[in-house]
């Protein structure tokens, strides 16, 4: 009996801290996660001490095949790419005063643009922080500008309304001496990589969330194999629940094995998924090739191209990360700037079929990309015309009006046969933009 007693006392003493662990693991409340679908379109920004060689080191510019691995436009990735030594790579901490930046002018740009939310490199694989970390002393208040980068970017979010997250590479780290490296570099035992997790990567994650409240927190891995462990994924993800009811999880923690408890998906750099997708998800893309500002790259996407992937993304239940390399100064390249205000311009006319949209179940016709709402005004489908259409044939009943969402002018069309046809005049659609058609449909 008195063994009895001591096993149930035992049952009875462990329940709660397993519930509790199955607790920190569950997604944060509903309404956290509802304003991520609802954004739909948000800024990437990465910037480091590598954004001061602009894509160039020592006579070399990315990419370089001279070099076993030089083969990437990835500025971001210069270190290992040409082979700097690290000695070397580290002065440029030295070097870094970004005196024109201004947290209130970057995130104004991004909401003119039409974006919703602002996610920063904090940390990127480099190892060098952009906030005064008491963990590493390799941060901003070791270089010449002395100042805390993300304190102003939270201020200038929280009083322009807009959500704000932290890329943090949890992964790869080239600073501290346990650090995860690229395979070409060097590899680390588990039991090195432990090192760099409980002394670096662990305690700067708890700095970022109790310190500046992040919406959400961007990881990063992808199709290599790595150190983070269903273990190791696990322990992050208790750690972001423990001190944060409402920060957000991406896929990427762990991208061969996410889990459960993540709370969206990320896909791969400039993937764009062809199928309705059932969770949250979003693409983080480029503008250019690189991430990171690279002087010499001049791949840069049209604004009508990004706006495509953008409604194609919402189509299809996901969201977009536009990235922006900004300059050693502080500045964003004018490139990005025009970019980022002829999308802004569209949105500002056309963000009705964006915004707080669904995907339909309707399979779209070729050029044609297609969300709904439904409203207490009624049931609506916008469809964006990506190529000239003079006769939209839609598979959908009981269309009351039709109309260019831009301009209001209203469209000739029928309802037959289960079909709707609407006629679209000439010069409604040049083939330059995306025109979007607004069908109201009976409730």
């Amino acid at each position: 009996m008195k063994k009895f007693i001591i096993l149930l006392f035992c049952v009875l003493c462990a329940f709660p801290a397993g519930a509790q662990r199955q607790e920190d693991l569950s997604l944060p409340r509903p309404d956290s996660l509802q304003w991520f679908k609802d954004a739909k379109f948000g800024m990437f920004i990465h910037w480091g001490l590598y954004s001061l060689l602009e894509g160039s080191y020592n006579g070399h510019t990315l990419p370089d095949s001279s070099f076993p691995q030089g083969n990437s436009w990835y500025a971001e990735w210069i270190q290992p790419r040409l082979n700097i030594p690290f000695d070397e790579y580290r002065k440029l901490i030295h070097h870094f005063n970004p005196v024109d930046f201004d947290a209130e002018k970057w995130v104004l740009e991004a909401k003119n643009a039409g974006m919703r939310y602002f996610v920063i490199t904090a940390k990127h694989h480099e190892g060098f922080a952009l906030w005064d970390s008491k963990v590493s002393d390799f941060d901003i208040m070791q270089t010449p500008y002395k100042k805390d980068l993300l304190t102003q970017l939270v201020k200038a979010c929280k009083k322009h309304g807009m959500k704000y997250g932290f890329y943090y590479s949890h992964w790869q780290d080239w600073e501290h001496p346990q650090g995860a490296l690229p395979f070409w570099v060097g590899s680390r035992s588990d039991e090195e990589f432990e090192k760099y997790w409980q002394e670096k990567s662990l305690p700067q994650i708890k700095e970022l969330i109790v310190n500046y409240d992040p919406d959400l927190l961007w990881f990063d891995t992808w199709d290599e194999e790595n150190h983070i462990t269903p273990q190791r994924r696990d322990e992050l993800i208790r750690l972001v629940r423990k001190y944060s009811p409402k920060c957000l999880i991406n896929g990427r923690i762990c991208y061969f094995n996410p889990g459960d408890n993540i709370d969206f998906l990320e896909m791969h750099d400039n993937s764009y998924p062809k199928e309705i997708l059932e969770k949250p998800w979003q693409t983080p893309a480029t503008m250019q090739n690189s991430w990171a500002y690279h002087a010499k790259d001049y791949n840069w996407k049209t604004a009508t191209r990004m706006l495509t992937y953008l409604v194609s993304n919402v189509s299809k239940g996901g969201n977009y990360l536009l990235n922006v390399g900004p300059k050693a100064d502080g500045t964003f390249p004018v490139m990005a700037t025009r970019r980022l205000r002829e999308m802004g311009a569209w949105l500002l006319a056309n963000g009705e079929g964006v915004y707080g949209t669904q995907p339909v179940a309707v399979k779209a016709p070729e050029g044609v990309i297609l969300t709904c709402k439904e409203t207490a005004g009624g049931k609506w489908v916008y469809a964006f015309l990506t190529r000239p259409i003079q006769d939209l044939t839609l598979d959908l009943t009981g269309a009351q009006s039709a109309e260019i969402l831009e301009t209001g002018m209203p469209l000739n069309f029928e309802n037959r046969d289960g079909r709707l046809l609407v006629h679209i005049p000439d010069g409604q659609v040049d083939g330059c933009s995306l025109q979007v058609v607004k069908i109201k449909l009976a409730e």
